[in-house]
């Protein structure tokens, strides 16, 4: 498997993945905002997919952007039936590929301590395996959850 930067044909793909998900992170799929966040990501060059065996259905996405010394994950799913098998990880390291500057710093909003999805989905551990560290407190989620930083620096 490996991580391609995604094109507007993966934008389905990009709203199944966000289906699986949004008991977790609130509504994405209905949502316009999401959709020109997607889409501008896809322009830029910040959305990056591992693609399933269907087009429609990817195994993975990540919308991840920065310049320099700062970078930052913006959303990162791995569908259902692909978790577990390093899809994430592959979606991170394509980020830190890009990263080019040292020292550097990788930030990601993720589930806080007390929300659901963070014990449920591994969110918090999976960072943490890869290196991040857990930050201050961010605002709330959509959906009302809690939500706190996690940093990865880079040297």
């Amino acid at each position: 498997m490996r991580v391609d930067v995604a094109d507007h044909t993966d934008f389905p793909g990009f709203l199944a993945l966000a289906g699986e998900v949004e008991h977790w992170f609130g509504p994405m799929v209905e949502v316009p905002g999401f959709h020109t966040a997607v889409k501008s990501a896809i322009t830029a060059g910040d959305a990056f997919v591992v693609r399933g065996p269907s087009p429609d259905r990817p195994h993975g996405a990540m919308l991840a952007e920065g310049t320099g010394d700062t970078f930052h994950i913006g959303w990162l799913v791995v569908s259902q039936t692909a978790r577990g098998g390093g899809i994430g990880r592959l979606l991170v390291s394509a980020l830190l590929d890009r990263v080019t500057t040292r020292p550097a710093t990788v930030d990601v909003v993720t589930f806080g301590a007390d929300h659901p999805a963070a014990r449920d989905g591994g969110a918090r551990v999976f960072y943490e395996r890869l290196g991040f560290t857990p930050g201050e407190a961010a605002p709330t989620g959509p959906e009302g959850g809690s939500r706190q930083h996690y940093r990865l620096r880079l040297v």
